[in-house]
């Protein structure tokens, strides 16, 4: 699926993908909420409620809560430049995200030999500090994101159904499958009624006699006007 693809590839921490990072010749970004969920679970072990925590919390949390403060500030910054264009927001991340992260490390370093690995902050410093490359790699380039968020919700309807489809018989379904989705997302996200595009595509692509004509079917090239739902 990722064949003549270049660039970004932004995943949780799943070994998995490495191979298809290395075959392909991808840059790996990781996802920050993946990271974050660590320091909450953290949290969570110790009987808190990471959004309601006591005026004084116990001398055990004060770690996790430290960790998750720092992460909530990179989120911060995000939601505040949230749809401003790629090149504002590389300045911020520069000039504000970069020197958080730069204190979340220093931070880390400090903390991870005092913890037991095996419990679940040193689960949550580890994965921190194992991903830390792709963590931050969101610095580097405006259009990426700090998580994969708007994908997982993206797809979360496919994965919910999943339950009731169950799996798909072959590898061949499997991907006309994962093209089908593909194509409804996309519509969707260029603010395309699905139906409606899949009927119109259905209808002109057997007239596309060229490569150009193929492409102008493309959810990004239609405007969402034209197309209407008819019975």
């Amino acid at each position: 699926m990722l064949e003549g693809f270049r660039g970004y590839l932004q995943t949780d921490g799943y070994e998995g993908y490495n191979a298809a990072v290395e075959d392909n010749g991808l840059t790996q970004l990781y996802c920050f909420a993946h990271a974050r969920r660590r320091f909450v679970d953290a949290l969570k072990a110790l009987g808190l409620n990471p959004k309601k925590l006591p005026e004084k919390p116990p001398d055990k949390a004060r770690r996790p809560i430290k960790g998750l403060s720092f992460i909530r500030s990179l989120y911060e910054i995000e939601r505040r430049i949230r749809g401003r264009p790629p090149d504002e927001r590389f300045a911020v991340r520069q000039g504000e995200s970069v020197p958080v992260l730069e204190q979340l490390k220093a931070w880390l370093d400090e903390t991870r030999p005092q913890v037991l690995p095996s419990a679940p902050l040193g689960d949550a410093l580890a994965y921190l500090d194992h991903h830390w490359a792709g963590l931050r790699r969101y610095c580097e380039d405006g259009r990426l994101e700090i998580d994969n968020n708007l994908c997982e919700n993206a797809i979360r309807p496919f994965v919910v159904g999943r339950r009731n489809w169950l799996f798909s018989d072959t590898v061949h379904g499997a991907k006309a499958s994962a093209n089908l989705y593909s194509i409804i997302q996309t519509a969707r996200t260029n603010q395309l009624e699905p139906y409606a595009y899949l009927r119109f595509v259905f209808t002109e692509l057997p007239k596309a006699q060229t490569v150009e004509e193929i492409e102008a079917l493309l959810p990004f090239e239609l405007d969402p006007s034209s197309l209407t739902i008819t019975t």
